[in-house]
């Protein structure tokens, strides 16, 4: 096996991953031992595998990607699998979750120290150590997330097979795709976002030939006086199934809900709990937490 005998379970506000560092680039998985170590019922289980080396050693890396990571003074690289072994662009949650591993293993500062800088597949990441901030929990990261482009308004359709009812949803890239759909709102006749039975995969129209994460959302709080909205989000990630956070779906969110209320700053809540999303015309930032579970031997 390609992988080290000691590897980490780690999640960030429940998205949960299999963990652990390649300093020499010894160690790059293959689809079946990412497959494997993910399995909730014969491995450790997980919604995706992140390991954590230096950008030279992920084989599927352009030059130019590597270079990109040198420039921007990213020393170390987010190698993310999700659970079905295919190769990922971006995880925000991921991003939270690997900062907080390196910080453990003293490659990255602890709150009030510099920022780390993350190579990713979708480029370079910022984030900033908050340490524990109320409503949001311990060990928070801010990441900025970088620049997003949103398609048509409501461009698609989505349903759910075997479930009554549609819904419009907006293509979102975050460096991964996404198709965001607001329920409970005029074009909605799917069921409630509680009710919704996410263990069957969303089909999107048109079709999105990179396959994408869908999310369903409902605005549950507004001020326009604040700038600031509260919503709920599900989400059925592509290579994954329904997971309890999504950070690139969570910013797509908010870019969507801003893009329908004039909203910039959004508090969301997934079922793995509470983060926030602010939204400009060029960027976004993710704020939530990270949790490192346990060490793990594997025999």
């Amino acid at each position: 096996m390609s992988i080290p005998s000691i590897v980490y379970k780690a999640h960030a506000t429940g998205n949960d991953f299999v963990v652990y560092a390649d300093p020499d680039g010894e160690y790059e998985p293959t689809a079946d031992e990412v497959r494997y170590l993910c399995d909730r019922h014969f491995g450790i289980g997980g919604d995706g595998l992140i390991r954590l080396a230096h950008p030279r050693a992920v084989s599927d890396l352009s030059d130019a990607q590597v270079a990109d990571c040198k420039a921007n003074g990213a020393e170390w690289f987010m190698d993310y699998r999700n659970a079905d072994g295919s190769l990922a662009e971006m995880c925000g949650n991921g991003t939270r979750a690997i900062t907080l591993f390196a910080q453990r293993q003293g490659l990255a500062d602890r709150p009030g120290g510099r920022p780390f800088r993350l190579g990713t597949r979708a480029g370079v990441k910022t984030l900033t150590s908050l340490g524990d901030v109320p409503g949001l929990g311990k060990d928070v990261f801010q990441v900025e997330m970088g620049a997003w482009k949103r398609g048509e308004l409501d461009g698609y359709e989505v349903t759910i097979p075997g479930v009554e009812g549609s819904a419009r949803g907006t293509f979102v890239d975050m460096g991964n795709p996404h198709v965001v759909a607001v329920l409970e709102d005029a074009f909605a006749t799917l069921p409630t976002v509680e009710e919704l039975d996410l263990a069957v995969k969303p089909v999107v129209a048109p079709e999105i030939e990179s396959d994408q994460n869908v999310e369903f959302v409902r605005i549950d709080e507004q001020s326009e006086g604040d700038d600031a909205g509260e919503a709920t989000m599900r989400v059925n990630e592509r290579g994954c199934g329904e997971t309890l956070s999504c950070g690139t779906g969570l910013c797509a969110t908010a870019v969507t809900l801003r893009a329908k209320t004039g909203i910039d700053h959004w508090t969301i809540t997934v079922r793995g709990g509470t983060l926030r999303v602010d939204v400009t015309d060029t960027d976004v930032k993710l704020t939530g937490s990270a949790t490192i579970v346990g060490k793990i031997e594997l025999v």
